[in-house]
Parts: C-alpha cells; sequence; structure tokens
C-alpha cells in the first residue's frame, strides 16, 4: 500500500511517469531551452531512490525510445538519476535538426534543467561515444559549473575529423546527414543501402564531375554537404562548435577520453586531448587507448579486428570503467584500476597495458629517417644520417587517369601478406637489432617541390614483421596547403622547393621484435573515397577532371624525413 501511494504521488507531479519493476521511467520529458525550443529526453531511477542523487547524462542524436531506456536504466542501477537527452528536432522534439549547430547551447540547457529537479543533488556527469562525444565537448565551450566531468568515446570534432580530415573531405560518412535528418529517429535504410553508396562514388570517380556534384549523381540533393563543402578551411563556422584555442584554459574539470588505435576518428578525439593540454598544463584528463575500431572503443574491444587476433588483456568494459570513473569523480569512489597515470596504452604484440604522464613521455626518442634514394631490392632505403639535399625521387600522377587509383591507406586488414606496388614510393628501414615499441604519433617533414599549386598527400607507415608481413600501425592523410594552417588556406609555389610538416597521424602502440624493419609508403590521394585535388588552387570542390591538365609532377627531395616515437633500446 505504501508504495502504491508514493506511486499515485508520484504520478500527480510527473504525468509520464511509469513503472516498471524497480524503477521509475519517464520516456517523454520535455526540455524547453532559454532560447524557445524543446528538447525530448529519457529519466530513469531507482524506485527505491529517495534522496536526490548525481545524474548521468547522454546526449544523443540516435533517437531511440527504448534504447535510451536501456542506457538510463544502467546508469539507475549505478545509483544515478539516467537521463538520455535528444538532439534538437530529434524523437518528440518540434523543432528542425541542425547537425553540430545547437549543441553548445541545448546540452547546457539540459544541465541546467536537470540541476532545477527534485531528485538532483546539483551534480551532473557525462558520457558516451562519437557524436554523443562530440556533444560533450561542446557543453564545454562555455562550461556549466554542475557539469562535474566528462568521459567522451571516439570524440568527433565536425571540420577536422569528419566530415573532412586535415583538409580533406571524405565520402566515408556521406549518407549520415541522410541517416540522421530524413525523419525523427534514424533512417536505417538510407544508411545501410551500401549498393547505393558505390555505385555514387564510383561513378562520381569514373566521370570526374566536382566534388560539388556528387549528390547530382546520386540523385538526392544533400543540402548539409552543400553547406559544409561552404567552409573549406577550419573557420568560425566550425569553430563555434567546440572548444577553440584559448577556450580550453577553462577547462578544469577532470576528463576520461578512450579512443582506439584503429578508430576512423581517432585525429578528432586525440586533439580535444592535445589542445586541452596545450592550453591547460594543468588539467586533469586521462586516456585509454588500445587496439580498437570506432565501435570497438564504445564497448572495450574486439577479439578480432580486421584480421588482426588483439592481445587478451587488450578487451576491456568500456561502459564499466565509464561508471567506475563517474563514482570517483561524483561519489568519491577508487579511481578505475587502468588509470595508472594520464595516458594508458595497450602495447600491441606485447599484451601488456603501459602507462605514461604524457603523450611525450610513452617514448624515450624519435628516430629521424630520411628518404634516399639507395635501393634495397624494391624498397628505398631509409638512412638515418642526412643524404645529399639536391638529391629527390620523382612521382609523376595522372590526375585524369581513372584506370587506376592512388594511395591504399586504409587499415583493413590490418595484416597483409604483400602491399600494392602499382604507384607510391616505398621506403624501408634496415632491420632493428632489439626488440622496441612504437609508441605515440609519427610525423615528418617532406621537402617537395610540384609543378602545380597544390595535393593531397597520404603517408602510411607499416611494420614488416620477421616473418615478412605487414603490420599497419598508422598513417597520413592531408592537403598540402592546410598543413600550416588549418584556418587558412596557404598554396604552394609551382616549382619552389616547400617544407610540408605534418603530425595529425595516427597514435599507436606496438611491439616489435628483433629482425622487424619499418615501411613508410608515400603517396598522392585519388580515389573514389575522397575530393580529388587536381592543384589549380580553385575551391577543390568545384575542380573537375578537365583541371587535370598536365600531369602532377613531384621531387621528393632526399632530405625529406620521418620521425618514429620508440622506446627501448634502438640500433
Amino acid at each position: 500500500m505504501k508504495k502504491l501511494r508514493m506511486m499515485a504521488l508520484l504520478c500527480l507531479y510527473f504525468p509520464c511517469l511509469s513503472y516498471a519493476q524497480d524503477h521509475m521511467i519517464q520516456d517523454s520529458v520535455m526540455i524547453k531551452t532559454p532560447q524557445g525550443h524543446t528538447l525530448s529526453a529519457v529519466v530513469v531511477r531507482k524506485s527505491g531512490a529517495l534522496k536526490p542523487q548525481p545524474t548521468a547524462l547522454m546526449f544523443f542524436m540516435y533517437a531511440n525510445t527504448a534504447q535510451s531506456i536501456r542506457e538510463a536504466k544502467y546508469a539507475a542501477d549505478r545509483g544515478y538519476v539516467g537521463v538520455v537527452a535528444d538532439t534538437r528536432g530529434k524523437r518528440l522534439s518540434p523543432d528542425t535538426v541542425a547537425p553540430y549547430e545547437n549543441e553548445v547551447v541545448d546540452v547546457n540547457a539540459v544541465i541546467s534543467w536537470i540541476i532545477q529537479q527534485p531528485w538532483s543533488n546539483g551534480a551532473v556527469g557525462m558520457y558516451g561515444g562519437s557524436y554523443s562525444g562530440f556533444a560533450q565537448w561542446a557543453a564545454l565551450k562555455n562550461p556549466h559549473p554542475a557539469l562535474k566531468t566528462i568521459v567522451p568515446y571516439v570524440a568527433a570534432i565536425p571540420g577536422q575529423g569528419l566530415p573532412m580530415e586535415n583538409g580533406i573531405f571524405l565520402n566515408a560518412n556521406y549518407q549520415w546527414a541522410f541517416y540522421v535528418t530524413n525523419n525523427k529517429y534514424v533512417d536505417n535504410g538510407v544508411n545501410n543501402d551500401h549498393a547505393r553508396w558505390r555505385k555514387m562514388r564510383a561513378e562520381w570517380y569514373r566521370t570526374g564531375a566536382a566534388y560539388n556534384k556528387i549528390d547530382s549523381i546520386d540523385g538526392t540533393k544533400n543540402p548539409w554537404l552543400q553547406k559544409w563543402l561552404s567552409h573549406p578551411s577550419y573557420d568560425s563556422y566550425w569553430q563555434a562548435m567546440v572548444p577553440y584555442g584559448k577556450d580550453y584554459a577553462n577547462i578544469n574539470i577532470p576528463v576520461l577520453s578512450i579512443t582506439g588505435y584503429y578508430d576512423d576518428g581517432q585525429i578528432s578525439a586525440l586533439q580535444y586531448l592535445k589542445d586541452h593540454y596545450q592550453y591547460n598544463p594543468k588539467a586533469e584528463h586521462y586516456l585509454i587507448i588500445g587496439p580498437y575500431d570506432h565501435f570497438g572503443a564504445q564497448k572495450g574491444g574486439n577479439p578480432l579486428l580486421y584480421g588482426y587476433q588483439v592481445d587478451p588483456i587488450a578487451l576491456i568494459k568500456t561502459r564499466e570503467i565509464t561508471f567506475d570513473w563517474l563514482d570517483y569523480i561524483l561519489k568519491g569512489g577508487s579511481k578505475p584500476s587502468i588509470l595508472k597515470d594520464k595516458i594508458n596504452y595497450q602495447v600491441m604484440g606485447a599484451n601488456e597495458w603501459q602507462h605514461a604522464p604524457s603523450i611525450a613521455a610513452m617514448s624515450d626518442k624519435r628516430l629521424k629517417f630520411y628518404l634516399s634514394r639507395k635501393k634495397e631490392d624494391n624498397n628505398y632505403l631509409m638512412s638515418t644520417t642526412l643524404p645529399s639535399k639536391n638529391g629527390y625521387h620523382e612521382q609523376i600522377v595522372d590526375l585524369a587517369d581513372r584506370h587506376t587509383t592512388n594511395n591504399d591507406y586504409y587499415p583493413d586488414p590490418i595484416i597483409k601478406e604483400e602491399l600494392d606496388r602499382e604507384n607510391g614510393l616505398f621506403f624501408i628501414t634496415p632491420p632493428f637489432e632489439q626488440d622496441m615499441s612504437v609508441n605515440g604519433f609519427f610525423s615528418g617533414n617532406l621537402i617537395a617541390s610540384i609543378n602545380k599549386r597544390d595535393m593531397d598527400i597520404g603517408v602510411v607507415l607499416y611494420e614488416l614483421t620477421p616473418e615478412g608481413k605487414y603490420f599497419q600501425l598508422s598513417y597520413f592523410l592531408g592537403r598540402a596547403s592546410y598543413l600550416k594552417d588549418a584556418t587558412k588556406r596557404h598554396l604552394l609555389t609551382p616549382n619552389k622547393k616547400e617544407k610540408l610538416l605534418f603530425e595529425k597521424t595516427r597514435m599507436v602502440s606496438r611491439q616489435l621484435r628483433k629482425g622487424s624493419r619499418l615501411v613508410v609508403v608515400l603517396n598522392i590521394d585519388k580515389n573514389p573515397f575522397a575530393q580529388i585535388n587536381y592543384g589549380t588552387g580553385k575551391d577543390v570542390s568545384k575542380e573537375t577532371i578537365r583541371d587535370a591538365t598536365s600531369p602532377l609532377q613531384i621531387k621528393w627531395f632526399e632530405e625529406s624525413y620521418i620521425e618514429i616515437p620508440i622506446k627501448g633500446k634502438t640500433p
């Protein structure tokens, strides 16, 4: 009788409340923002929770009531009020959805609503992956005093990881705008129509049409793509969506980031971390990273990843770690045991976790390898001593050619029996004389001259194992004209020797055995999976195959070098 009276009282104050087993569930909560918009949310509490509690908040683009209830129930079972709020325009919201554009104000509006509720103790922690990871950082553009911590997994940065990477628009996520804006939930039919998107990419590549006409080839207008293409630099449009520059100095709450070596969006997830420490050296920002892809990192990994059998110790439980962290910050619990230091990384091939106070401290030194012209079989040898400054490798790429593609960089499978040698330049180190590990981000300084005004560069890093297999470690993909400054394009001067420094590669940790070698593949990006840069200096999205004119001619000078972060004895 006492429980029934309590339920009746709750229903008086919360008309959308339902009682399911041990949980009080509100699945149709409507939240008014100060700007006059309406968001929907799911709120779940444990039935016996009578005192105010901290809130575990997820901000969610992929509206699904049943999934949101499951997520919020898990939080309630861990001693929180579980709240899953939908992006403006999704689920029950009557407004229009605008991906990435409103989260800075909307997430904080939800937090303000939460702390006004009688069940809130005034403390909020956020968590979640990909878009939900982005939403957490969006909230920190203007930090809310009630937001005490965030746990972003594989967090996206619009404009830096998608829809473009290092200045190059990618096709991998082309259908995403339709997927999340076609209706109030998600359009699985369009998202899973892989044949349609393969056909579109192939036809666009075959015809050499301008990139901004790719939706015409598909037959359906993509207004979001067109809007994004009007911002090819990381300009104020993108900068307004997440913290930028000195904004990070104001972020003083603890952060736990989780991502993977093979997460497509890793450069975004780790850019947040690098910027946070750059502008706030005393930041309490922890990282967990291992052999995970974009979806694997959000659950803790898969035993088999793109053909690679991961070390057993690499498999973790992301959600459990998340709520252990929330307990640590919001309830005075113990820090998750995996967090031995700020940077916590699984060393592939060693079946162990290692820990460092910073990314730089992951390695003992950086080995510098120059791109010499000395040959060994079908490779060029990389040298630790500076070769001639006047020597160079010549590469010619016919940008009008549609019979071949350039730059096979995607790590699927991770382990290859042989590399595609139809094009590109291949460089190899001498065999390592001791066991050691590659830990961190590789980088480079490419000294080059070209006959055009721009080019898109691909650099792929492999381990050649003693057994003769190629284990992909990391890669770089980027536009030469954005290497100096992502916010402003700096075109190259034809036939002028230029320094092209790059560092936004993917972090990796891999144990190398004695006898292993490193292989670097240097190429130009030309394939159906991204914009094609014809080098005229015009807006790349407006260039067509008619702009190819003469082939791209590159001189890669021998003084170019690649730097590899190494831990352990070196040769």
